[in-house]
């Protein structure tokens, strides 16, 4: 049994530490009167989002300090407490401050099997809280059924471009495109991001290689292998790389199959399925389905992505092109596919292979990281061209990694935008 006296170190602790932790503020806003479960991959700054909105209740005058409880069910402390003792939290809590009402912020707590009848009885005696956990199991799906609509589920994924600015304390002024020395800073922090991704604790790092390294070994080991009771990881490992190598190539579960068959492993369709849903769910990566299939058969050919350039970037040695295609999807996966969004995100190939579409936009994309090459400029555009024609009501679009010029495909004016552009138009 956890001892309260623990649990009361842990609550003093945080309290004295949180308001003086430095943070990068991000652009993500709750309601005061809703609770939240913050959802997404390791270390991509769900804790500190947890205290940028500590510190932001109590600069408002809005709570005290005393009314913050923060635990971290990682803390070793604490770390084998059981679903039972969590009662202890609330018993601690009101002998340290009898006369107040706390906001509770609990992170990682998916380490705590059966925490969903807590956080139930939290949210129906009308608690403040907010909940953390690196599991895509605990998305609003779950969450709705396992926590009976008393949570909003909100993804917390790496830094985007901008906020990765931010950080650098970069802010581009009006027009800032047209100054050359403001356009230049934004591009030469665009090749770091662009080969080393948005996870913040590497912006600070030398070695920003050993530190994806290390993280893409715990989500392997920790997030998949061990949680899912996994006795093979080197299928997982053979996985990764090969999704790595066809980033930007829709691939079948069946093709698949075969390339890790041939390289010796067995492994049946419906495991492999499975393994590729756990690497989803511990946000090693994500899928885009092709709007031109059935919707039955959507799920069997889909293009697969990281949900980081750093960690793609780790299998391919500064593949460009791959990782354009790549960075390119993040974004569009946070602004298309989370649960919030009334869009849409698909890529289409039947005939025409066109690399993203967002239907509610009508709207069109192709990915090339240099238009320079006449072969590659004809192939993007005339596949562009002929999904235009076929889709009348579609505008098109094209990203290039530096290139910018605007031309005309069937009757309309479609932008070829630089990578650097197009990524600071979004927060």
């Amino acid at each position: 049994m956890i001892e309260k006296q623990v649990v009361k170190q842990v609550i003093g602790e945080r309290q004295e530490e949180i308001l003086s932790i430095q943070i990068s503020k991000r652009p993500i806003e709750f309601d005061r009167s809703s609770n939240y479960v913050l959802i997404g991959p390791r270390r991509a700054g769900k804790s500190y989002m947890l205290y940028q909105y500590i510190q932001h209740l109590v600069n408002s005058g809005e709570v005290v300090i005393q009314q913050i409880v923060y635990i971290n069910f990682e803390d070793e402390r604490i770390a084998y407490i059981s679903a039972y003792e969590l009662g202890v939290i609330l018993d601690a809590y009101h002998e340290m401050y009898s006369e107040k009402q706390p906001w509770l912020f609990l992170d990682e707590i998916q380490n705590v099997s059966g925490w969903e009848k807590f956080a139930r009885r939290l949210a129906d005696s009308k608690y403040h809280v907010m909940i953390t956990g690196s599991n895509a199991k605990m998305l609003s799906t779950e969450i709705a059924t396992t926590l009976g609509g008393r949570y909003i589920a909100r993804e917390i994924l790496p830094f985007s471009f901008s906020e990765y600015l931010t950080f650098c304390n970069i802010s581009p002024a009006t027009n800032w495109e047209y100054i050359p020395t403001q356009r230049q800073m934004v591009k030469t922090r665009l090749e770091t991001y662009f080969r080393d991704g948005g996870f913040a604790e590497t912006f600070d790092k030398t070695d920003k290689r050993e530190w994806l390294n290390s993280l893409y070994q715990k989500i392997i080991m920790g997030d998949i292998v061990e949680r899912n009771g996994i006795r093979n990881p080197r299928v997982f490992r053979l996985l990764a790389r090969k999704l790595a190598s066809s980033v930007m190539q829709p691939t079948s579960i069946a093709r698949l199959q075969h390339i890790i068959i041939s390289t010796g492993e067995k492994i049946s369709l419906p495991v492999l399925k499975d393994y590729l849903d756990y690497m989803n769910e511990a946000y090693l990566t994500f899928d885009i389905p092709n709007m031109a299939s059935h919707l039955s058969e959507q799920t069997t050919a889909q293009k697969r992505y990281f949900i980081d350039n750093g960690i793609l970037n780790l299998f391919l040695q500064n593949d460009y092109p791959k990782l354009l295609e790549n960075i390119v999807a993040i974004q569009l996966h946070k602004m298309y596919s989370n649960n919030d969004s009334e869009y849409r995100l698909f890529y289409y190939n039947k005939n025409i292979e066109i690399d993203f579409c967002i239907p509610e936009k009508l709207l069109a994309i192709q990915v090339s990281y240099n238009m320079d090459d006449i072969d590659t400029a004809e192939r993007e555009i005339g596949a562009l061209c002929k999904f235009m024609k076929q889709y009348p009501d579609y505008n098109g679009q094209i990203i290039t990694y530096d290139q910018e010029k605007e031309i005309e495909i069937e009757g309309k004016s479609v932008p070829i935008i630089p990578l650097w552009k197009w990524l600071t138009q979004y927060k």
